[in-house]
């Protein structure tokens, strides 16, 4: 890898090949629906007190979670940008994707969208601008930003912590090979979706985000990474994988060996199957059963 710097849209990546390439885990908790972790007060007022913003949400999850714990109409947080001053990197170019730091936000009684965006990204700064992740990102031939982006990667793909390490590694593997990533998480991201499945449609998207087609890591961080897929992306795992797939829960596989990640990705696609076919047989239980559980006959 280079030893100086490189501008973000000069790394390379690796080639996966146009197989399901897919890891669970935060992929899929980016589907979770934006609420504000809802507290009681001292006189017993059900209102909300508290923010929660999970890992690996994206940006527009957050600005709905900031607008229903503020009751205000859809739309308002994401139009608050403009004023909210935040202190962003300048490879950011205002937009805050990365930076809305995963925690749980005080609302206080004055709290506005500007001065919670504000406080995601102040916290951001402070855990992404220490000595430690700078000096990772340096150590890797890297901006903070870089490393961000690349977070965020492994925060969308990794199905769990202890995968996190390993699909550092991956990217790391393909960008000193000069390759495209063709991960699916950035086309998912795209198309503002979370899905395990990529067809060949989408890989030819015309996005900065269709990894498949667009040489280096994408413009901008894809969610907002934890501490975690941080610490990963500054100290990949050592190993020279350049594949992974996750087979089933708990069980993801790396590998070097293009056959042999076919192989992995064959069983999970039998798996997908049986889910699939499990799942149709469960719905074709009898009209009682259906009528009786409140669900429609199908």
């Amino acid at each position: 890898m280079q030893m100086n710097t490189p501008s973000r849209r000069t790394i390379r990546l690796t080639r996966r090949g146009r197989a399901v390439l897919i890891a669970t885990g935060a992929v899929v908790a980016a589907t979770a629906v934006a609420v504000p972790l809802l507290s009681v007060d001292s006189e017993g007022d059900p209102r909300p007190t508290s923010l929660l913003i999970l890992e690996g949400w994206r940006s527009i999850q957050v600005y709905e979670a900031v607008d229903k714990a503020l009751a205000l109409p859809a739309g308002s947080t994401k139009k608050s940008l403009g004023k909210a001053r935040l202190k962003l990197p300048a490879d950011a170019e205002g937009n805050p994707e990365g930076y809305l730091f995963p925690a749980t936000y005080p609302l206080k009684e004055k709290a506005t969208p500007e001065s919670l965006l504000s406080f995601m990204v102040d916290t951001a700064n402070q855990k992404f601008g220490g000595p430690p992740v700078t000096a990772g990102a340096q150590r890797n031939a890297m901006n903070v930003y870089q490393a961000v982006t690349i977070a965020s990667i492994v925060q969308a793909e990794a199905a769990g912590k202890q995968d996190m390490g390993k699909v550092a590694r991956v990217v790391f593997n393909r960008l000193e090979r000069g390759m495209p990533l063709q991960m699916d998480s950035t086309i998912n991201y795209a198309l503002n979706r979370s899905t395990l499945k990529t067809t060949t449609d989408d890989t030819r998207l015309n996005s900065p985000y269709n990894s498949y087609q667009r040489m280096g890591l994408p413009p901008t961080p894809i969610a907002n990474p934890g501490e975690e897929a941080m610490r990963a992306a500054i100290n990949p795992t050592p190993g020279d994988w350049l594949y992974f797939v996750t087979v089933k829960p708990g069980d993801t596989r790396f590998t070097a060996d293009y056959a042999e990640h076919q192989r992995n990705v064959a069983e999970f696609n039998q798996n997908q199957k049986n889910q699939k076919n499990q799942k149709n047989a469960k719905d074709q239980q009898s009209p009682a059963q259906g009528r009786q559980s409140g669900q429609p006959v199908k």
